[in-house]
């Protein structure tokens, strides 16, 4: 942590739960208070990092798409489909009605 002045202030915190719409006790604030300055000096550590040269990244390791292309292909025959249907009418699935449904 730095040795400097405070990051946050209990009072801004207090304020920021306000906007939340959240109702924080007395300890809440005090502890939410401490770790808001530990989060907001550990980025000020990060912000002091030299990082020329450095790219930016979505992920710390290379990330390649692991799925098969996209490739079209024909679909499942419809008859030999049905055949092996439970139950058929019309040419498509039939199922049971749903509760409450009218037909």
């Amino acid at each position: 942590m730095t040795d400097g002045p405070a990051r946050i202030t209990r009072d801004e915190v207090a304020h920021v739960a306000r906007l939340a719409r959240l109702h924080l006790t007395d300890a809440e604030l005090e502890l939410f208070t401490g770790q808001l300055a530990v989060i907001l000096d550990h980025a000020a550590d990060v912000a002091t990092l030299d990082l020329e040269g450095v790219a930016p990244t979505a992920h710390a390791m290379a990330v390649t798409n692991v799925l098969r292309s996209d490739t079209p292909r024909p679909g499942l025959d419809r008859d030999e489909v049905l055949a092996a249907a439970p139950d058929v009418e019309d040419h498509r699935f039939r199922v049971p009605k749903l509760l409450g449904e009218a037909p």
